[in-house]
């Protein structure tokens, strides 16, 4: 009797609806990190803008400067589904004459790119 009620408790709360935010799974962008030999790059400073103009001036960054861990990697959390200019360097390298604008974010998804420093 016990399992039997148990079980349809299970099933009405099931159809309630969620007390916790829908936006569970915040938007991210993982940004992997190397230089023009593939090496991943420890330590480089990561920064993203909205707009080519604010990427070009480097004005008004949409988040705070985020260094790479051991293997190459910083995540940005909590983004707006859009496209990003990225600027990444290291000492002397850096993503100048590389891709610097990402694709559109897609919503409630861990995003990756991987940027080349030179």
């Amino acid at each position: 009797m016990k399992p039997a009620f148990f079980f349809g408790l299970c099933l009405l709360l099931a159809g309630l609806p969620s007390p916790f935010p829908s936006q569970l799974l915040p938007t991210r962008l993982e940004i992997t990190v190397r230089n023009e030999l593939g090496n991943l790059e420890a330590g480089a400073s990561v920064q993203l803008f909205k707009t080519q103009q604010d990427y070009d001036k480097g004005e008004n960054p949409v988040t705070e400067v985020k260094k790479t861990d051991a293997k190459g990697r910083t995540v940005f959390s909590d983004l707006e589904a859009i496209e990003y200019y990225v600027q990444a360097e290291k000492g002397d390298l850096d993503n100048q004459d590389a891709g610097v604008k990402t694709i559109k974010l897609v919503t409630k998804r861990t995003n990756k790119v991987t940027i080349i420093i030179s």
